[in-house]
């Protein structure tokens, strides 16, 4: 193996690119983790089947601003997301009294009426996210078991 000695003003210059190298890997790193970021303004679908008789899911999209609109079972709520690295807390509005006009009669029945009051509830229990392939993940201490929303392909 040959070894070539650098003339000082080189040396400087491959002393400071050595030392850089691990800063400009971090930074990099940085940007890897934006690509994991938080889906503004996307759709996104509860991971679950539908409640027949509507194909209706649950589905909440949340802006840079941190205002969200909730697509319950039912009904439809605002709401105020607040994001920082993991964390994330979510404050609904109350559910509207009155149902949607553009649901039939029957769609709404006693079982999806309590589920919007569920999915409420267990919104307001999630403390993490996580992005997991094109959705995220809602997890908490007090949440039985994880939400997953899946981005939505219309």
């Amino acid at each position: 193996m040959k070894c070539h000695r650098l003339e000082p003003g080189r040396r400087i210059v491959a002393t400071f690119c050595l030392l850089a190298l691990p800063l400009i890997a971090a930074g990099f790193g940085g940007n890897v983790r934006a690509a994991a970021e938080f889906p503004f303004d996307r759709e996104m679908l509860l991971d679950v089947p539908p409640m027949r008789p509507v194909k209706r899911v649950p589905i909440i999209t949340v802006s840079a601003d941190g205002r969200a609109t909730i697509d319950l079972w039912c009904r439809t709520v605002a709401a105020r997301v607040e994001i920082a690295d993991s964390a994330i807390r979510i404050e609904t509005a109350p559910l509207p009294e009155a149902l949607p006009q553009y649901m039939s009669a029957g769609q709404c029945s006693e079982a999806r009426i309590a589920a919007d009051n569920d999915m409420l509830a267990a919104l307001a229990q999630a403390t993490e996210w996580q992005a997991k392939g094109d959705g995220v993940v809602l997890s908490g201490p007090d949440l039985p078991k994880p939400m997953r929303f899946r981005g939505s392909s219309h």
